[in-house]
């Protein structure tokens, strides 16, 4: 059992000043949709996209001094006006970002940028793509995330919302047993999750062409997913998670989380009916939450990155 402190314990364990953690500021979420009109075929990139800054910002918490906050709404205008020179790669606009932050302001010393991407395709009128018509599509959401602190950059790519499954070559076996399990187990079972996934690329890779290496990511997480039979979703995340760094030098790590999408077969005896796998119910929750890092022996571990490029806490 845990001793209970007294009032005085506390008090003596917290008899420290009280001073500012670490902390970041920015414009969340800035929606930015740039058409590029050179020709009467255009064409659209989507972004959404968050600027945090982060340096020397004592005085804005501790004095009320304003002198070194740089607007939030400032941080959006240079949004839409790198936005005016197009996109390319989320990740390359984010860097141009970083770049442009740290330098533009001297006591601005890092910070971190997201983007999510969305796709559109070209609406196809009596058998043509269309000009400028278009339809918003894309299996998944694409995500990137750029972390500046001094003159280091770190690049962290990603996706979510990949939802894929297989009806068969996959089953759940040999797992322990107590007097409150009930799950039956099973060599033929649908497979079904939706990928988020965020690979960080090794120091240093800051002009490589990230829309390919994307393209080829999402072909090899697909094609792994479908090419051999899954003990489990584990041995299934992993196997996604070798190969792409097997294919990528540049990637160092990658992370997964993925649900396990539940699908239990119903019980149709009660109608005189039989059901050889084919009539599921598809259950949203509660579902087996599955997570993991894929990375390379050695290499040298980014927690402060990582912890850039989600919610700050």
């Amino acid at each position: 059992m845990t001793d209970v402190l007294t009032t005085a314990q506390i008090t003596e364990t917290t008899t420290g000043g009280i001073v500012l953690g670490p902390n970041q500021y920015g414009k969340a979420e800035v929606r930015v949709v740039k058409v590029t009109r050179d020709t009467d075929r255009h064409e659209i990139e989507d972004l959404n996209v968050t600027s945090q800054l982060r340096g020397d910002l004592e005085g804005a918490h501790l004095a009320g001094d304003n002198a070194h906050v740089v607007p939030t709404d400032t941080q959006k205008n240079t949004v839409y006006a790198f936005a005016r020179d197009g996109v390319g790669s989320p990740e390359a606009f984010l860097l141009r970002l970083a770049n442009h932050f740290t330098s533009e302001f001297a006591w601005i010393t890092g910070g971190r940028w997201l983007a999510e991407s969305y796709a559109w395709e070209r609406i196809v009128l009596e058998g043509d793509e269309h000009d400028h018509a278009f339809v918003r599509t894309g299996q998944e959401v694409r995500t990137a995330g750029v972390v500046a602190d001094g003159d280091a950059r770190h690049i962290v790519s990603g996706l979510k919302d990949l939802k894929v499954l297989k009806t068969t070559a996959s089953g759940f076996e040999g797992y322990p047993k107590d007097r409150y399990t009930t799950l039956q187990e099973t060599n033929d079972r649908i497979l079904a999750t939706s990928v988020a996934t965020q690979w960080r690329y090794l120091p240093g890779i800051v002009d490589a062409d990230f829309n390919a290496i994307y393209a080829d990511v999402k072909r090899i997480l697909l094609e792994e997913f479908s090419r051999r039979y899954s003990a489990a979703l584990q041995t299934t995340l992993f196997d996604m998670g070798k190969a792409v760094l097997e294919a990528h030098p540049e990637i160092g790590e990658i992370r997964f989380s993925m649900p396990n999408s539940h699908h239990f077969v119903v019980d149709l005896s009660p109608f005189g009916l039989d059901n050889p796998n084919e009539v599921f119910y598809a259950a949203d929750r509660p579902y087996g939450l599955i997570e993991a890092t894929v990375t390379r022996e050695g290499l040298a571990p980014a927690p402060e990155v990582w912890a850039s490029v989600v919610p700050f806490v």
